[in-house]
């Protein structure tokens, strides 16, 4: 069926030189060959069809900009020139070009053959990518189509070689922007800018930082289904930047700095990019941090109204969650009938509790059952280097909050960020934030913003954050009880498909108290695996096992003393015996 479409056959002699001798692919003004030259080495040969080439393809010199620009280009993780020319077929006039035959295969095929790549590999693939970028930009030349399926990877030799293929869009950095297309571009690589026709070194940048996304999660990012788009190009695009405001996931293999250099490269302002291929490379090796600033960073952090199963996808705990559904959720629904009460707004409310119970699970939960935008925040997201940088950071987070009301600030790890300042280990940046904390917290709730922060060490957060008018709420959350665990057990086992029927849920259960919730799906998890193993059924007998050999996440020591600490928050005296030493290994 290719030799039928194709405009040359195999045998055919270009121009005395090159044999084809077999047809590759058909694009929409060129065809590509494997070539073999008089010296029998093989080539690869791009033929131009010069009735259906873009005025913009051509130099003022009615040159093809693609062979002029491939001409000027030497570079190892470029693609390689050798020779250009003209030819007639049928009374029909076609250029080609000969460049280096790229034995190996795209990156397009490699990752549908491994979906996602290792953080060492990707790296190297984008590093290579940039030495060639910053080769292109040096010589003024935006290549405009990165992507997967631009890039080879030179298998020839002992080490893979990525290679920049296809310059068809390619153009010089002074050329006009009515030179530039994008009909055709793959849009999940192109930067939004590029959507209205503006190219700059930018956009190259946003591709790769793509790029880099799609190797370590095996999509692009903000991938979004096209099908029902396809015949409406501007409700697409409108789409994709729509699906853009939304926060960009990464898995937790992926580090912090990584994850902070793509959505540096992924920002939908170019000036907020890296300046160029090489600041990026810098990134990548260590030689610059990467600190994305609050609200910038926030982009990627705040979900607007989530949407989702609320408390219903939480097994268990009914009485805490009709005592947040009275003390918080109504009252921040209904404050005029609170108000009438004499009850206030709450301002916050502190999630604590031992590891793994599942503290930040239930605040992703309750911002659903609560409609409210959210803004998942880590220490890390916050904390910086630099002084007043952090303080900076905490205002720019409630002021961001305060624009988008009514939305629930949630901060995972609060010790980490408010430590108590009486602490000698506290140094003054940490001093400033905390104060700064509570400045922004001050009747934060009648402005529309609610704070929920999660901590494991509620004995290490500063004292002034947890009084009335700021965390008005502490709420613990202990292991599951009986009732939870159960339910737990139902929840997780329910999505195993190769399972005996019949397994007693209680039973479960009843030999797992002073479990987490995170150790109930870890035995679940590591049941599944023994059957998958031994190539049978999850069994009562294998779950039973398996919870034999799994030690709970807290000690039976380390649970007594959230007790205290539990004690102590509801406004409680222990007495001598209760009394234990107060604080955590």
């Amino acid at each position: 069926m290719n030799k039928k479409k194709s405009i040359l056959v195999k045998g055919h002699v270009i121009n005395e030189k090159y044999s084809v001798n077999f047809f590759l692919k058909k694009g929409g003004y060129a065809e590509t060959y494997r070539v073999q030259n008089e010296a029998k080495e093989t080539k690869f040969l791009k033929l131009f069809d010069y009735s259906k080439l873009h005025r913009t393809q051509f130099t003022s010199n009615d040159d093809i900009l693609e062979i002029e620009m491939l001409k000027q280009i030497k570079h190892p993780n470029l693609v390689k020139y050798n020779d250009h020319g003209n030819i007639i077929i049928s009374g029909q006039k076609f250029a080609y070009v000969v460049l280096d035959f790229v034995s190996g295969e795209t990156l397009a095929d490699k990752m549908k053959r491994e979906n996602v790549l290792n953080l060492y590999e990707a790296k190297d693939i984008i590093l290579s990518t940039l030495n060639g970028l910053n080769y292109l930009h040096n010589k003024q030349i935006i290549h405009n189509d990165i992507t997967t399926q631009n890039i080879m990877l030179d298998l020839s030799g002992k080490v893979s070689i990525p290679r920049i293929i296809d310059f068809g869009y390619a153009r010089f950095i002074e050329q006009s922007n009515k030179d530039f297309l994008k009909d055709g571009l793959n849009l999940f690589y192109t930067a939004n800018e590029t959507f209205n026709k503006v190219f700059s070194f930018q956009s190259d940048i946003y591709s790769v930082g793509a790029l880099y996304y799609h190797l370590l999660t095996g999509l692009p990012p903000y991938f979004i289904e096209t099908s029902k788009y396809k015949s409406n190009q501007i409700v697409l695009e409108d789409a994709i930047l729509e699906e853009r405001k939304k926060p960009l996931k990464f898995s937790d293999k992926i580090n912090e700095q990584t994850q902070n250099i793509i959505r540096k490269a992924l920002h939908s302002k170019a000036e907020q990019r890296f300046k160029s291929a090489k600041e990026f490379i810098q990134a990548l090796n260590g030689e610059l941090e990467i600190e994305l600033s609050i609200p910038e960073g926030n982009t990627n952090k705040v979900q607007e109204k989530k949407r989702g199963k609320g408390f219903s996808a939480i097994a268990g705990m009914q009485e805490l969650k009709d005592t947040i559904q009275l003390d918080v959720i109504d009252a921040l629904h209904d404050q005029v009938r609170y108000a009438e009460y004499g009850l206030t707004i709450p301002n916050g409310m502190l999630l604590y509790g031992p590891p793994g119970c599942g503290k930040t699970f239930f605040a992703e939960r309750m911002a659903e059952e609560i409609g409210f935008n959210f803004y998942q925040i880590k220490p890390s997201d916050i904390q910086s280097k630099w002084v007043n940088a952090s303080q900076e950071n905490v205002k720019n987070l409630f002021d961001e909050a305060r624009k988008n009301t009514p939305s629930i600030i949630f901060i995972d790890e609060l010790d980490a960020l408010v430590p108590n300042r009486e602490n000698t280990s506290v140094n003054h940046m940490n001093t400033s934030v905390v104060n700064e904390f509570l400045a922004q917290m001050n009747n934060s709730g009648e402005e529309g913003v609610f704070v929920i922060g999660a901590t494991n060490k509620p004995n290490s957060i500063d004292p002034a954050i947890l009084r009335a008018g700021r965390m008005d709420k502490k709420i613990y959350l202990p292991v599951p009880d009986f009732e939870a665990r159960i339910a737990l057990f139902k929840l997780y086992l329910s999505k195993i498909k190769q399972i005996e029927i019949g397994i007693n849920n209680e039973a479960l259960a009843l030999k797992t108290e002073n479990y987490a919730s995170v150790d109930i799906k870890n035995i679940c998890d590591e049941a599944a695996r023994k059957a998958l193993k031994r190539n049978t059924r999850v069994s009562f007998v294998i779950l039973e096992d398996t919870i034999n050999k799994t030690r709970p996440s807290s000690t039976l020591e380390e649970l007594n003393r959230y007790m205290e600490i539990k004690k102590i928050m509801e406004g409680q005296v222990l007495s001598k015996n209760d009394r234990s030493r107060i604080g955590f290994k």
